[in-house]
């Protein structure tokens, strides 16, 4: 019996578990360890200064071991670290699998743009999220490039290549924990756009003598000062490093507008390099196959060095430069030259390799985004990669159901959308199921086209547009009604219609703000506009008047239903689409249940 993801996340969470353990442990016992060898120092110290009863030179030994403690406790930290943050990950992985991790990822909540046609209808980005659910993106380049997945579909031909680089990935859990270690959590402070602009940017104007003549004036000045204080250079000497001071500034005042350019430049885009640098040297030798992910290995390679120890590189320069704000060493930093210095090695950094750190950034986004599809591909099994068919719109699902609802209450329903028919009308008591089927089929259509695997046992469709109406909500700022931001949205999915790509449309409960005979004009008016667009989708409602809709449209339109039973004296769903109109409602079951007096 082969283990399924849960055994194998369980198995490696008990092996990370007793390794966080041990360092734990180990921990405690080495700080106990300097605590002994300080206490043992001090005493030492005593003896030599306070007594007179050792020699100085015995002090060597207790100062040698205990810096050689403080090095050695640092890497026990840090392996420590590592595997307490290995014992999370397999922890996290476990809660998507029960279905309780709502809360515990990331919500993505920035990147939902406003007014989007199906964001916030379909629960894209919050908490419990489908969003929160995928994402392993440990750089916001990541997360917008997997947010910008969900939002818009791929063509068929980028779906496909997805689909190929996250089954080849799909197996690779120690890529996913490698990448999990790497750092901390997700880092917002590294800004890919900026980071772009600030690579593609012109030249400052510094000229490759600036750096001969920075490391010269430093050396001469530091050589004077040296000489001065050693007496070599007689009553000269004062004269010599005053004369060598002058120049350094000289030279400092005539290209500070380029180095400040330069500091003020860098200062905040590249913030965070060292977790990028090391996402790159781990993907650079992570094997790839796959066209897609041939094409990312091919973006990340140079001639030289590699991009994550240019990467290394630029960020040795930064926390170098950071070392001008001490206090302490200021003073001997303006004698070296060390802001203009190290402008200038930044500034030779972006020039030659300035032009590439985009096509880097891209590629360790996508490939996160492809991490985390891979990632939910592992998960769920039983999950599928759907197929496209021609441009004709079309939607065929099998064994359909929704990823965020656990395997042991997704029921799954049979579905199909084409010309024949084009809309199903969906009518049903409360709570028995319509809502979840439109998420469903909408969520479906997202995840499918962003290359992912779908809750479904097959799924065969043709590229679509999304348009969807189901979370509507009033807005007391703009002074807008719940019934006027609802039509609003309808126009917004009618307009949808008019694009390139055929429409998906999903309207739960439609124009129910307003009164059953305007509601019956407006949503005949609207399906047969929709049809008439070449549209597909789904409406569902409460008002039964409504499903006379499908009389004039013959094939094109069908009635399904959700229906409920009661037992005893409670309303049980069993979530099933049937064909035709839904015979009875459970709204005065439902009042009586809470106790209303009805």
């Amino acid at each position: 019996m082969s283990e399924t993801p849960q055994d194998i996340y369980a198995l490696r969470l008990a092996d990370r578990s007793a390794e966080a353990d041990r360092w734990v442990a180990f921990d405690g016992r080495l700080q106990k360890v300097r605590l002994a060898v300080f206490a043992i120092g001090v005493s030492m110290l005593f003896a030599v200064f306070g007594a007179d009863a050792l020699a100085f030179r015995w002090l060597v030994l207790p100062t040698v071991l205990f810096i050689g403690l403080l090095f050695w406790h640092d890497q026990v930290l840090r392996s420590r670290e590592q595997a307490e943050r290995a014992r999370a990950f397999y922890q996290r992985g476990i809660a998507r699998l029960e279905h309780r991790s709502a809360g515990t990822g990331t919500s993505g909540t920035e990147h939902e743009p406003a007014d989007h046609a199906y964001a916030r209808d379909l629960d894209l980005f919050g908490e419990g999220s489908l969003f929160e659910r995928m994402c392993l993106a440990r750089t916001r380049g990541g997360e917008e490039m997997l947010a910008a997945w969900l939002l818009a579909p791929a063509d068929p031909d980028t779906v496909i290549a997805r689909q190929q680089a996250a089954c080849e990935l799909r197996d690779r859990l120690d890529l996913r924990e490698d990448l999990c270690l790497v750092g901390d959590d997700v880092r917002p402070g590294l800004h890919p756009q900026a980071l772009h602009q600030w690579g593609e940017a012109g030249p400052v104007g510094f000229h490759a003598a600036h750096r001969v003549v920075a490391v010269t004036l430093a050396l001469i000045t530091l050589t004077t000062l040296g000489a001065w204080l050693l007496g070599s250079l007689g009553p000269a000497g004062p004269a010599a490093f005053a004369f060598a001071g002058a120049a350094q500034l000289a030279f400092a005042w005539r290209i500070r507008r380029r180095v400040q350019a330069t500091v003020k430049a860098v200062d905040g885009p590249t913030r965070d390099l060292d977790l990028l640098a090391r996402l790159l040297e781990r993907f650079e030798r992570e094997p790839a196959n796959s066209p897609r992910l041939v094409e990312l290995h091919r973006a990340i390679a140079t001639e030289g060095l590699p991009p994550s120890a240019q990467i290394a590189r630029l960020h040795r320069y930064v926390e170098l430069l950071d070392a001008r704000r001490n206090m302490f060493f200021a003073p001997l930093g303006a004698l070296m030259l060390w802001t203009s210095q190290l402008a200038l090695q930044i500034e030779s950094w972006r020039l030659a390799c300035g032009p590439n750190l985009g096509s880097w950034i891209d590629a360790v986004s996508e490939l996160e985004a492809l991490v985390s599809i891979a990632s939910m591909a592992y998960e769920n099994p039983d999950h599928t990669f759907p197929s496209f068919s021609g441009e004709a719109p079309r939607f065929e699902a099998r064994g359909l159901g929704h990823p965020l609802i656990s395997a042991g209450e997704c029921v799954k329903n049979d579905l199909r959308l084409d010309g024949n028919p084009q809309v199903l009308i969906i009518s049903g008591s409360n709570m028995s199921g319509k809502s979840t089927l439109l998420r469903s089929v909408g969520v479906a259509t997202i995840l499918a086209q962003a290359g992912a695997p779908v809750c479904a046992d097959a799924l065969e469709l043709s590229p679509l547009a999304i348009g969807a109406s189901l979370h509507v909500v009033d807005s007391l700022q703009e002074g807008t009604s719940h019934f006027y931001a609802e039509i609003k949205r309808v126009r917004q999915v009618v307009e949808l219609a008019e694009d390139r790509l055929p429409l998906l449309f999903l309207l739960d409960e439609i124009f129910h703000g307003t009164n059953s005979h305007d509601r019956g004009i407006g949503a005949e008016a609207i399906v047969k506009a929709l049809i008439a667009r070449n549209a597909i989708g789904l409406v569902t409602t409460h008002d039964l008047a409504l499903t006379r809709v499908v009389e004039p449209l013959g094939s094109k339109a069908a009635n399904v239903h959700f229906e409920d039973h009661l037992d005893g004296d409670r309303i049980a769903f069993d979530y099933q689409m049937r064909e035709g109109v839904v015979t009875k409602s459970n709204a005065i079951a439902l009042m009586r249940s809470v106790g209303l007096p009805v």
